[in-house]
């Protein structure tokens, strides 16, 4: 896991940790806060699997550009070959 990486998890770590306290000390009755809990975790999963998806797409594509970038550099690298033969 990449630094940026453990680093964006923290930081969605202790946002979620800091709602769930703001949310436990607040003054309402425990059965709205329980369901406000279950509503803003449900949209917190929502986020976090959007979040996700878009970066796998988001690998996928980087790893299209590098195959592309790749045939690309051996077609050349081919050619100069080629071209000393």
């Amino acid at each position: 896991m990449t630094n940026s990486a453990k680093i964006t998890l923290g930081i969605l770590g202790a946002a979620a940790a800091g709602i769930v306290i703001g949310m436990l000390i607040a003054p309402e009755k425990g059965t709205e806060m329980r369901k406000r809990i279950k509503r803003t975790a449900g949209e917190w999963a929502d986020n976090l699997t959007h979040l996700f998806q878009d970066g796998k797409e988001e690998v996928e594509h980087l790893k299209d550009k590098a195959r592309q970038a790749k045939s690309t550099a051996e077609e050349k690298a081919n050619k100069i070959k080629e071209s000393f033969s």
